[in-house]
């Protein structure tokens, strides 16, 4: 009989570069006020659906959500804790641009890279400089323990 054993890192990695382009993480739907709506507005907002949507495949947060404030708060809970310097595969938390008041989430890749859904983007999750060419500050950013195994 064959032995085998799950890969989490190298199968998370893989998920998230597998991620770009896909439209499946542009809506979240609530009931606001009695009416359904989009509160990820087709894409505009739609960062902490996908990060957290892939954090939670990987067992690594309880739930999804559409806002990178309740993320961090389900990462802190989930055992993530703030690293100085991005590794492959920690979740970086962007400052908000200019025209927003928002932080912005997604994942660091290496070579300098990141992936994360951006409205200028339609909302689809692509790949980037991790500084946004030093154009966009990062706040912080994240590492899980279970990411080493």
């Amino acid at each position: 009989m064959k032995k085998i054993k799950f890969l989490l890192f190298d199968t998370y990695i893989e998920t998230i570069k597998k991620s770009v382009g896909t439209k499946m993480f542009q809506s979240v739907y609530a009931l606001v006020d009695g009416k359904k709506k989009d509160v990820a507005e087709n894409g505009v907002y739609s960062c902490a659906n996908y990060a957290s949507s892939l954090l939670v495949i990987f067992d690594l947060i309880e739930s999804r959500h559409a806002t990178v404030k309740s993320t961090i708060k389900d990462m802190e809970k989930s055992g993530w804790e703030k690293i100085r310097k991005p590794k492959i595969g920690a979740v970086i938390i962007w400052e908000p641009w200019e025209r927003s008041d928002r932080h912005h989430i997604g994942f660091y890749i290496g070579d300098d890279k990141a992936i994360s859904t951006e409205s200028d983007n339609d909302g689809v999750p692509h790949k980037h400089h991790w500084t946004y060419s030093d154009k966009r500050p990062v706040k912080s950013i994240w590492w899980h323990k279970k990411l080493e195994n």
